[in-house]
């Protein structure tokens, strides 16, 4: 009774009627066996047909190829005897005398609603699959050859990529080879021709093609890992269209996942050898800096496997060490992007003892080293400088450490902590690379024209607050007091700021108990007298410390943020600090980056926002009410913060 008014029902115009009896169908069809549904197959692929070849919905066409799957799915599971009827072939040849001829006609609007459903019964069985594939692959690969429009090609193997993926989820843990395996080498011609073609559209659809071929296993030959590795540097040396370069990024990450030799032996030489040759050597048909750039995201793609990374990290590692020594040879952007590359590098690789053991004794130290060795040699210099004392520049880098060490294993994180207080406290740099350094270097202390070194604080930062909470920081106490001296006494934006930071960082992780609230409670008191001295020239990096502090206590939900709070809310009607307060409404409710978030390890608990909204609306309607005409710009800028 139900299968015929499903059928009728589909009939429907009313949409909801239409997507109840498809959801009806794929949920009965799991219970149903295969002789349930054997008069009722030929109305049941009529009715499916349409919603997929006239649909007017997108909910009604996924619905209707997830009913198609279950249903194919269902017939699958038969049991074939001498005696019964292949009701799964049955169907599929239904299926087959419907949609097979309109994939030859790739310049139809037909062409997709019938890959659609053919590939919704492919991906239900590996049986299902195996039917479709033998019948409809032979003439798929036959023709793209025959064709010779670009358009025509890309339609051709987009259908065939989206045969590749339908297949991937119906993998028989029987058959351990692939549906496509009879057809890999034509697969791979296909290909390769594709990212032949000039057509930009047709590369970047091969690309795609490439990337599902290597994620089944059996399709690529080592041989043709390295054709594809080849076709793949040549596109990103040579091809300018910022879509294609994209595309082989992506396809390259994918590849050098599966096929890591191959990268190892052939992409990373080619790219560094390219990067660093003279702009004169580069045609003049392509941008150098352009060919860099590709080439850095392209590293950063493909480091994904602990061996590549150990290829990959020097290349960059040694382009900012270029930078450093030959302050014209790389721009402060190329320099940039290749600290993201690493950043990136340390966001995606495999998180093992291998690539922790890379980070903590290469390419963190290595990175501390050149940071330290520009601004010592900067001291006093004249002339272009290094681009590692560019804020920007820093700041890449501080994104590298953190990243790195918000993922060290315990034992590496440990070391890290202790390498890291040392150098800043004690000026200890036997750890570093390079070990040319003068003795009791003093990167903590507030000296005149000091700024180069002070501001290196941010790495300090960057090395012990992304740290797991169960790491114990080293000389802790010692360590907050210094931080606390050069965030209120520096005069160097970049040094006080990044201070205060490391100092909210630490407080924030710090143990409950009264040696917290002892801390917290003199440096309220300190940053107060600051504040309320109008004459003050160190107003403003009190007002940084303050905030910042405030956050890593809001955050953790300590009780003494409110006193923080009330400061805060004081200062908003400060002629100097107004605004400042009123923004500084705004960083308590974003993310920040580096420190200060869950990514970095912080204390952070849930709704925190919303708990000093409730706890705080109050005074912010009544402070506005309060507040005289000219002020309540501030006000406002508080309100939309939070």
């Amino acid at each position: 009774f139900l299968l015929p008014l499903i059928i009728e029902k589909l009939d429907s115009e009313v949409q909801s009627a239409k997507l109840d009896s498809l959801q009806t169908l794929a949920a009965c069809v799991g219970q149903y066996e295969h002789k349930d549904l054997a008069e009722f197959l030929e109305g049941l692929w009529s009715s499916l047909r349409r919603e997929v070849f006239q649909t007017s919905s997108e909910k009604i066409e996924v619905a209707a190829l997830t009913a198609l799957t279950a249903l194919t799915s269902c017939l699958s599971r038969s049991v074939l005897n001498s005696d019964s009827e292949d009701s799964l072939s049955t169907f599929l040849d239904l299926v087959l005398r419907d949609c097979k001829h309109h994939l030859f006609e790739p310049d139809l609007k037909l062409v997709w609603p019938s890959a659609k459903l053919l590939q919704a019964a492919c991906s239900a069985s590996y049986r299902a699959g195996h039917i479709l594939t033998t019948t409809v692959m032979p003439p798929l690969v036959e023709q793209y050859s025959s064709r010779t429009e670009c358009s025509h090609r890309r339609t051709l193997l987009e259908v065939v990529q989206r045969f590749i993926q339908s297949t991937a989820s119906c993998q028989s843990v029987d058959h351990d080879e692939s549906l496509f395996s009879a057809y890999k080498q034509s697969l791979c011609s296909m290909v390769f021709s594709g990212l032949s073609e000039s057509n930009s559209s047709l590369q970047i659809t091969a690309t795609s093609v490439l990337t599902s071929l290597a994620q089944q296993t059996g399709l690529l030959l080592d041989s043709d890992v390295e054709l594809a590795v080849d076709h793949l540097t040549r596109l990103l040396l040579t091809d300018e269209d910022d879509r294609v370069s994209l595309a082989v990024v992506e396809c390259a990450g994918a590849l050098a996942e599966q096929y890591p030799s191959a990268f190892i032996t052939k992409l990373i030489p080619t790219l560094k050898k390219e990067m660093f040759s003279d702009q004169r050597e580069v045609s003049e048909l392509h941008s150098h800096h352009a060919v860099r750039q590709r080439c850095l995201s392209a590293l950063a793609a493909v480091s994904i496997r602990a061996s590549v990374v150990q290829e990959s990290t020097p290349v960059l590692l040694d382009l900012l060490s270029s930078a450093h020594t030959d302050h014209t040879r790389f721009s402060v952007d190329e320099v940039v992007h290749a600290c993201r590359s690493l950043q990136k590098i340390a966001e995606q690789v495999q998180d093992d003892e291998e690539t922790s053991h890379c980070f903590h004794d290469i390419i963190i130290p290595r990175l501390l080293s050149l940071a330290l060795q520009a601004a010592l040699q900067s001291e006093g210099s004249s002339g272009r400088s290094s681009p590692l004392l560019e804020e920007v520049v820093l700041s890449a880098v501080v994104s590298v450490i953190s990243t790195a060490c918000s993922r060290l294993q315990t034992t590496f994180a440990e070391q890290m902590a202790s390498r890291a207080v040392s150098l800043f406290l004690d000026g200890d740099v036997s750890f570093l690379p390079d070990n040319s350094f003068p003795s009791h270097i003093q990167l903590l202390q507030q000296q005149e024209e000091s700024w180069r070194q002070s501001q290196l604080v941010c790495l300090l930062m960057a090395c012990v607050c992304s740290l797991p909470r169960i790491v114990e920081i080293p000389q802790v106490e010692r360590l907050l007091s210094q931080l606390e001296e050069l965030s209120c006494r520096c005069s160097h934006p970049l040094s006080y700021t990044s201070a205060a930071k490391c100092f909210a960082g630490l407080i924030n992780k710090k143990p409950q108990g009264s040696s917290l609230d002892s801390l917290i409670q003199r440096t309220i008191k300190r940053v107060s007298s600051e504040l309320d001295r109008p004459s003050s020239p160190l107003r403003t990096q009190a007002f940084t410390l303050l905030i910042w502090v405030a956050k890593a206590l809001l955050l953790r939900y300590h009780p003494l943020f409110s006193v923080l709070t009330d400061k805060l809310f004081s200062l908003l009607d400060d002629a100097d600090l107004g605004l400042m307060a009123a923004d500084g409404f705004l960083l308590l409710m974003s993310d920040s980056a580096n420190v200060l978030n869950r990514d970095c390890h912080a204390d952070v608990r849930i709704m925190y926002r919303q708990r000093f909204f409730s706890e705080n609306s109050a005074k912010l309607v009544q402070g506005f009410n309060a507040a005289p005409q000219g002020r309540r710009l501030e006000s406002c800028k508080v309100d939309s913060s939070t």
